[in-house]
């Protein structure tokens, strides 16, 4: 079987030799980069499984290294947990719409981080036995290759949300609470902030439409499109 592959991007040394010696303890193979443009560079070259980035960085900061990242086809099921000291929620949601998965604060034990990050790696891992793709007016889901087409336009989302747009489009009838989503696209195994859903529903409608995404104060979210384009 082979070793799941974690890139750390962190302009800290010692940072990046506790979490290396830490991570291949558990069988991870580790790669590390200490700025943006290194990480970029090797995270093209070895397509890791994850990625695990610092916000403060000289140069090209975590935030602007990974709305790079997530330019990169070959990347968008790579996973993207920002791993900062920085607490702020002005910083995490800016980190959640730069397109990572996770943001967690540096101040953590390593046997959690660990859980965090095998938990994380079994949910992304995890393929839906039901590989259908969805049509629903002029919204086209291909599952197979994580592409989205609405209208014209085409799109490759991160993989949250392409989760998220899926789940919904799976059932237009339905209205998925709060909790059905994290349970669904999250896992019950990872702990995720409260407005984590909020900013990956934000980016959804940005990109598809104000109207494609319904809110049910109170209940959940909706997708509604018009069957006829």
């Amino acid at each position: 079987m082979n070793k799941k592959k974690i890139l750390l991007i962190d302009d800290e040394q010692d940072i990046l030799e506790v979490l290396s010696y830490n991570l291949e303890k558990e069988g991870f193979s580790v790669f590390t980069a200490q700025d943006g443009n290194e990480g970029i560079k090797k995270a093209k070259e070895i397509v890791p499984d994850l990625i695990l980035l610092d916000v403060m960085m000289p140069g090209k900061d975590g935030i602007e290294t990974c709305e790079e990242l997530r330019q990169i086809a070959s990347l968008q099921n790579t996973l993207i947990v920002f791993l900062s000291a920085r607490v702020e929620e002005f910083t995490q949601l800016a980190g959640y719409n730069a397109g990572a998965n996770d943001y967690i604060v540096k101040i953590i034990k390593p046997k959690v981080l660990l859980s965090k990050v095998n938990a994380l790696l079994k949910l992304g891992s995890q393929a839906s036995e039901n590989t259908k793709n969805i049509r629903i007016g002029n919204l086209y889901i291909n599952k197979e290759n994580f592409k989205v087409s609405h209208g014209n336009e085409n799109f490759v989302l991160p993989k949250k949300e392409f989760d998220l747009l899926y789940l919904l489009a799976s059932n237009t009838e339905k209205v998925f609470t709060r909790d059905e989503i994290l349970g669904k696209v999250w896992g019950n195994e990872v702990v995720v902030g409260e407005r984590t859903i909020d900013v990956h529903i934000r980016r959804l409608r940005e990109k598809l439409g104000i109207n494609t995404i319904q809110t049910l104060k109170g209940i959940g979210y909706k997708l509604e499109i018009e069957k006829n384009g």
